[in-house]
């Protein structure tokens, strides 16, 4: 289990860097893209399609990193900064769903032997354009003040 204390002290952790509106326009392009993907691999590759869910929901929240100017190349201290930091925009259900996303995809993807029951796949399927819509509802609700906030909560965790 990772906790951010940790992931602010690792090399590709949790970073502060310049927010970038820009940036985040991208990630939500990217995470729009991927819900593109997963529809039309569904019926043809399972497993680029979990992909393709998982990385909508994933690009989708690091859309609100850069928007904030947060930079973490670890995933699990993305989930665990959006546990953290981010919890008063997304809620529990969110938290889990990204989560039951990221394993199904490390299974399918690097365990060819496990069998991934199809209602969470299928759960994971609807759910990610919810995730998507509600990430850019974050983004245009998100103000300066709230943005200073959070990244003040970042720096003691660092210091």
């Amino acid at each position: 289990m990772v906790s951010l204390k940790w992931c602010c002290k690792q090399k590709d952790g949790i970073k502060i860097v310049n927010p970038n509106d820009n940036l985040a326009l991208g990630y939500i392009k990217m995470a729009e893209d991927s819900l593109g993907t997963m529809n039309r691999e569904k019926p043809y590759n399972r497993t680029f399609a979990v992909s393709a869910c998982y990385y909508s929901m994933y690009y989708s929240l690091y859309s609100v990193c850069a928007k904030i100017g947060v930079k973490c190349e670890i995933h699990n201290c993305t989930i665990e900064f959006m546990k953290q930091i981010l919890n008063e925009f997304y809620s529990k259900k969110d938290l889990n769903i990204i989560k039951k996303a990221f394993d199904i995809r490390i299974i399918v993807q690097y365990y060819v032997d496990k069998i991934v029951d199809s209602n969470d796949i299928n759960l994971i399927f609807s759910i990610a354009p919810l995730f998507v819509s509600k990430t850019k509802e974050i983004l245009m609700k998100i103000n300066e003040d709230k943005i200073k906030e959070i990244r003040r909560k970042i720096e003691e965790i660092i210091n």
